[in-house]
């Protein structure tokens, strides 16, 4: 089953970029070359850098960001929610809804 997820998550998900990617495009409304251009200026690499598997995991490991299989004490669901809506400097509803309902805001 852990392949199987791995594979699902493929390049154009969690293992490189392509969900940040996909949030900027779905958020902000933003054409895909813009949106890696953003993404890329955030996490201060190179747009050409979001594929690469490799080194986004280390952006991903550094910033905590989710990963498609995390070891323990790795941030999950919504953690790793909040701390991309921070990375991206972006407004995710269930980020927002699930720090109202938390009293955290």
């Amino acid at each position: 089953m852990e392949i199987a997820h791995e594979v699902a998550c493929g390049m154009g998900g969690i293992r490189t970029a392509g969900d940040l990617v996909l949030r900027m495009q779905l958020s902000k409304g933003m054409k895909i070359n813009d949106a890696k251009k953003y993404v890329a200026e955030k996490l201060g690499v190179s747009p050409v850098d979001l594929s690469d598997c490799a080194i986004m995991r280390e952006i991903r490991e550094d910033l905590n960001l989710g990963r498609p299989m995390p070891p323990d004490h790795v941030a999950k669901g919504m953690e790793a929610k909040i701390r991309i809506a921070k990375a991206l400097d972006i407004k995710i509803n269930s980020v927002e809804r699930f720090m109202r309902m938390a009293g955290l805001k």
